[in-house]
């Protein structure tokens, strides 16, 4: 399922599931499913709490009967352009992030790849949603770009092993890693330069992770103003998401809803010759094989 929260013109947020270029209320089709066939399954508040429960057999049972009656679910459906898509998640506990994780983006910097995943954070206060604005602040003038495969995690997790780490992914989704360069080498440590408000462009979709049979092997590409600066496969990830998850486990607990930005591949601005930054106008495009597009202007 590509699970999102959206919000329609009267301004209400619910909670949904993308299909072609159509967005279901979930709820909605939880209510429709309930009455039709005498079932008692419960309707959700948001995507944090789904991801909390981590149990997803109710509602795929209610979806799956959704796409069999089309007909029964004429209230439920929305045009995806008649909708704001949101970020799906809002407050994770843990926005954590792997640097350097690509070996072509080593070798653009001409550094060694680290022995270690090389980890950061980001304020959960940098995320904003598919069509929202990346805010320039004043005192930077090299803000770049990073596409960024996310994992979402659906269950507590500490101390796991490398073989069960997947058993804890509830799904994929996009990350927009903005930075601005001159604050994060200036400050040494990296996380003010990345956490800026609207630094973190999240979405559009979270994908279940039954739908991605190997996260391991997506096209991922970012564009600016329809040009492609990034483009290269998660096959070319150093550290593996179980790698990732099981290292981190050890130091510190990952609770559901926390989220890890797996790393990004070669073609980001400050890196090239000469050097590309993100300006007032430019539009950012980022694309994930089987998980969509995330979209957003800046200014």
């Amino acid at each position: 399922m590509h699970l999102l929260t959206f919000e329609i013109k009267t301004g209400e947020t619910k909670i949904g599931v993308r299909f072609n270029e159509e967005v279901y209320s979930l709820n909605a089709v939880i209510r429709a499913y309930n009455e039709t066939e005498r079932k008692s399954i419960a309707e959700e508040t948001s995507l944090e709490s789904i991801i909390q429960k981590n149990e997803l057999s109710g509602i795929r049972e209610a979806w799956n009967w959704a796409l069999e009656n089309r007909g029964k679910t004429e209230t439920s459906r929305y045009a995806i352009q008649d909708v704001k898509v949101k970020e799906p998640l809002s407050n994770p506990g843990k926005v954590v992030c792997v640097g350097n994780n690509y070996m072509d983006h080593c070798i653009e910097q001409n550094v060694a790849p680290p022995k270690k995943p090389m980890i950061f954070s980001k304020w959960a206060t940098s995320l904003i949603g598919n069509g929202e604005t990346i805010e320039l602040p004043e005192e930077s003038e090299q803000v770049d770009y990073e596409v960024e495969l996310t994992v979402v995690i659906g269950k507590t997790a500490r101390n796991v092993t490398e073989e069960e780490a997947m058993d804890y992914v509830f799904g994929y989704t996009i990350m927009n890693d903005v930075s601005a360069r001159d604050v994060q080498f200036e400050d040494v440590q990296w996380v003010r330069g990345k956490s800026y408000d609207t630094f973190a462009p999240l979405g559009p979709v979270i994908v279940t992770k039954d739908e991605i049979e190997d996260p391991h092997n997506l096209g991922i590409s970012l564009e600016i103003n329809g040009e492609k600066l990034q483009d290269s496969n998660t096959s070319n990830l150093i550290f593996k998401i179980p790698y990732i998850i099981s290292y981190l486990s050890q130091g510190f607990t990952f609770e559901p809803g926390d989220i890890i930005a797996t790393g990004t591949p070669h073609g980001v601005g400050v890196f090239r010759d000469p050097q590309i930054f993100l300006q007032s106008g430019d539009t950012c495009k980022l694309d994930i094989e089987s998980i969509g597009t995330l979209e957003n202007k800046v200014r």
